[in-house]
């Protein structure tokens, strides 16, 4: 098995392609980057990453090959494509911002992926995430099936962590899911949260639990306040899993931003929403049942989704 990590010279990527070799179920990871230039000098950040993470594989024990590149030519044969490239979001910065740059990098990035590697699958981190996603599709001419954005399992692991950390138990007992667009609409769901299969409300009151939606739908921007840049850790630990989860045909149900047909009443648009993941991509959307409230919020999520997918849609034409 073989998975391309694009934009492996910055941290998101790097993540990726690490958290992938260390479950050394992969033949060869392929990390991938543009050479940066400073003056006279060129350096290859994704073949320094992909040279000292290999050097890392005596000590902490795979096999999996991880190869530095420049050149689309050495992704050729990629069943799985991971896309990380763009610019990352700074202070003060939304991801509506970053749409006309992203957007053109994402394009070019996926037509020169699916020209070496015509039957992978895509997974799309850059952001604004919907949108990106839904670049991708355009780009690369592949079934709705084999494109999808990382989006709801980062998220959903921020609202767990914060759960955990508040009600001072282990993260790995509790189960949750979001929907919507990845951001501040994103549209947790805590119905469907439990702990250990308990709802979650027996552990935690109504106040409390509003507190802890509200951090999740910032969590991004908190990390950004801090850092001075966006995460990567979480992001690349959430896009590894997916991964996983195709290549080794595990049928896991996670959030991901795919694209909606009906579903949930909501057409032609690339949105987070509950699906199986495994061998070939997406194998279906787990349609959940929505109180009013719930949908409510869906709504005015897709409609947000909508207006960034239109603001691109004019910015390219």
């Amino acid at each position: 098995m073989k998975v391309t990590v694009v934009g492996a010279g910055g941290n998101v990527g790097s993540t990726v392609a690490l958290t992938l070799a260390d479950r050394d179920f992969v033949k060869e990871i392929v990390m991938l980057d543009i050479e940066r230039k400073e003056g006279d000098k060129s350096f290859y950040p994704s073949k320094g990453r992909a040279l000292d993470q290999w050097q890392t594989a005596p000590i902490t024990n795979f096999d999996t090959f991880l190869k530095g590149t420049v050149n689309y030519e050495d992704t050729a044969g990629s069943d799985v494509c991971v896309i990380t490239a763009g610019i990352p979001r700074k202070p003060g910065m939304s991801r509506d911002d970053l749409l006309s740059i992203n957007g053109n990098i994402v394009k070019s990035v996926t037509e020169e992926l699916v020209k070496y590697s015509p039957d992978t699958i895509i997974i799309v981190v850059s952001n604004p995430l919907d949108v990106m996603t839904y670049v991708a599709h355009a780009a690369s001419g592949l079934d709705v099936k084999k494109v999808m954005g990382m989006a709801g399992i980062l998220d959903t692991a921020r609202y767990r962590a914060f759960l955990a950390e508040e009600l001072n138990i282990s993260p790995k007992d509790i189960q949750a899911t979001l929907m919507g667009g990845h951001g501040d609409t994103m549209v947790p769901l805590p119905r469907y949260t439990t702990i250990a299969g308990i709802p979650v409300t027996h552990f935690i009151g109504e106040e409390k639990l509003n507190e802890i939606i509200e951090r999740t739908k910032s969590g991004g921007g908190e990390l950004v306040g801090l850092m001075g840049t966006s995460a990567w850790y979480a992001p690349g630990a959430a896009a590894a899993q997916m991964v996983e989860a195709i290549l080794l045909d595990q049928n896991r149900i996670f959030p991901c931003a795919a694209y909606c047909d009906g579903e949930f009443g909501i057409k032609d648009l690339f949105i987070g929403v509950p699906v199986k993941l495994g061998k070939g991509g997406i194998k279906e959307i787990v349609e959940i049942d929505l109180n009013e409230s719930e949908t409510e919020l869906l709504r005015a999520s897709e409609n947000a989704v909508r207006s960034t997918l239109e603001d691109f849609k004019k910015l390219v034409n």
